[in-house]
């Protein structure tokens, strides 16, 4: 892979966003290295992504499973505000996982960053327009993010 084929998504409704919340679950946040532009209109992190798109090709030796994880920049873009709900600032340097990408409960005009540990980052927007890129090589991992099935 080089700099001219790493992935690049873009999301600008709904049904895109849904595509980047498959694209990004389960990648992995340090919650203090989320940053707000308010200068920029920009809200941005690094995050540890696990590769979906090729957690189901055939390992390469029988009875392994290796699977690869990447870093990627986000960028939502617009953004006119940010709140945080479950965040607690002494536990700001705790990692996450980021469970789901959503437009939020207050309908169009916000997005809601989940996370384990039950945080969520509202973001208000003016419009979507986000942007996602992966910044180097993957590297391998054993392990396949799992979720149980609630009943």
């Amino acid at each position: 892979m080089t700099a001219q084929t790493l992935p690049k998504l873009l999301a600008v409704d709904t049904e895109d966003l849904a595509v980047l919340s498959a694209c990004l679950q389960d990648a992995v946040i340090a919650i203090r290295e989320t940053t707000f532009l308010p200068g920029e209109g920009r809200f941005v992190f690094v995050a540890n992504r696990f590769r979906w798109e090729d957690s189901d090709r055939e390992p390469p030796v029988e009875g392994t499973a290796i699977y690869e994880r990447v870093h990627c920049g986000v960028c939502f873009d617009a953004v006119t505000a940010v709140r945080q709900q479950g965040l607690v600032q002494s536990r700001k340097g705790q990692i996450v996982s980021l469970l789901s990408i959503e437009q939020g409960e207050e309908g169009e005009g916000t997005i809601d960053l989940v996370f384990s540990a039950g945080i969520v980052i509202r973001l208000e927007v003016a419009q979507i327009l986000c942007h996602v890129h992966d910044l180097d090589e993957p590297w391998p991992t054993q392990w396949r993010p799992s979720h149980p099935l609630e009943d």
